[in-house]
């Protein structure tokens, strides 16, 4: 039976309590689909009170990093390939639709928002997410690809882009 602290749990949360642990249960896998972290919520209990809808929106995009955000921003889990999924780890590249100046997204659940009964995921997450091989990058401005956005615009900064290739192949034609 499910306490009131547990049915009054954000969605994000319960998302996120559902993917851990699957995680938990299946260790040798690296992600689950959409359809296995809804039945874990459900399996759990966790979707009382919650339309069917809000459940999805919340897995299929809310709670997904590297999914450009449309009104929850949360980073939860991350999208490894279309349509499957596992718990963000510092590290993952996130939407920069995600990120926030005045505080980082939402990734992991308070342990004051959620029941007690899953606490223990916490502590669990904090030793799984160090263990995982991820990228180097820790935001989009880390990204070396995205460093490079506006390198070399003084090549042409008084000349239209068109102009200057046009002027590069008359000067030496192939």
């Amino acid at each position: 039976m499910s306490t009131t602290s547990e049915i009054e749990a954000l969605v994000a949360d319960r998302v996120w309590i559902a993917t851990a642990l699957l995680h938990q249960r299946h260790p040798e896998r690296e992600s689950f689909t959409k359809k296995e972290i809804r039945e874990a919520i459900e399996g759990e209990g966790l979707a009382q009170g919650v339309e069917r809808g809000t459940l999805s929106a919340h897995i299929d995009q809310h709670c997904v990093a590297n999914v450009a955000p449309s009104s929850g921003k949360y980073r939860m889990i991350f999208e490894v390939s279309p349509g499957n999924l596992r718990l963000f780890c510092p590290g993952d590249h996130t939407h920069p639709g995600r990120i926030q100046k005045r505080k980082p997204s939402k990734s992991v659940p308070q342990k004051a928002e959620i029941s007690p009964r899953y606490w223990y995921l916490l502590d669990w997450y904090e030793m799984w997410s160090k263990s995982r091989p991820y990228s180097e990058a820790t935001s989009w401005e880390d990204d070396p690809l995205i460093r490079l956005i506006g390198s070399g615009r003084h090549i042409w900064a008084d000349e239209h882009a068109d102009e200057y290739v046009n002027r590069l192949r008359e000067e030496d034609p192939l």
